[in-house]
C-alpha cells in the first residue's frame, strides 16, 4: 500500500458522515480530471476506467440519500445526480471533454457547499486543503439544464 491509499484509508476510517459524501465528491472530480486527460492523449481504455468509477461513485452518493429524512433536498440531489450520469455517458459516447469539464464545474460547487455544511455542523473553521480549480462553465448549455436546480 503507498502512501496516498494509507493516507486515504485513514481519512475515510475517522470521517462523518458528511466527510464521507466530501470525499467522494473529492474522488470524483479527480476521476473526471484523468477522464479528461485521457480523452486528451486519445487513451480509450483509462477514459473508460475512470468514467465507470466515477459513474459507481454517483451510484454511492446517489444510493445515500434518505428520501424520507431528506425531503426536498434529498430529491434536487437526486436529479442532480441522474443529471451527472447521463453527462458522464454522454461525455464518455462522445468522447466530450468539454462535457466532463462541465460536469466538473457542478461538482465543484456542490463540494465548496458540503465543505460549508462540514464546517458549520462540527463548528471549525474551514481547513486550508487543496482547493478544487473549479471550471467556468457559464456560456455552457449543460448550465442552463441546472438553472432551475435547487439544493
Amino acid at each position: 500500500m503507498d502512501a496516498r491509499s494509507s493516507y486515504l484509508e485513514s481519512a475515510v476510517r475517522g470521517a462523518n458522515p458528511v466527510q464521507l459524501v466530501i470525499l467522494l465528491y473529492e474522488q470524483l472530480i479527480a476521476d473526471l480530471r484523468s477522464a479528461i486527460v485521457a480523452v486528451e492523449k486519445g487513451d480509450i481504455p483509462a477514459r473508460t476506467r475512470e468514467i465507470n468509477h466515477a459513474l459507481v461513485l454517483i451510484g454511492h452518493l446517489h444510493g445515500s440519500l434518505d428520501m424520507e429524512r431528506g425531503g426536498q433536498v434529498s430529491r434536487n440531489l437526486e436529479r442532480f445526480y441522474n443529471m451527472v450520469r447521463a453527462s458522464l455517458v454522454e461525455a464518455h459516447a462522445a468522447q466530450s471533454a468539454k462535457i466532463l469539464q462541465e460536469q466538473i464545474s457542478h461538482l465543484v460547487l456542490l463540494r465548496e457547499a458540503w465543505l460549508e455544511v462540514e464546517c458549520a455542523t462540527s463548528g471549525r473553521e474551514p481547513s486550508a486543503a487543496e482547493p478544487v480549480r473549479p471550471v467556468s462553465s457559464a456560456d455552457s448549455p449543460a448550465a442552463n439544464s441546472f438553472a432551475d436546480w435547487n439544493a
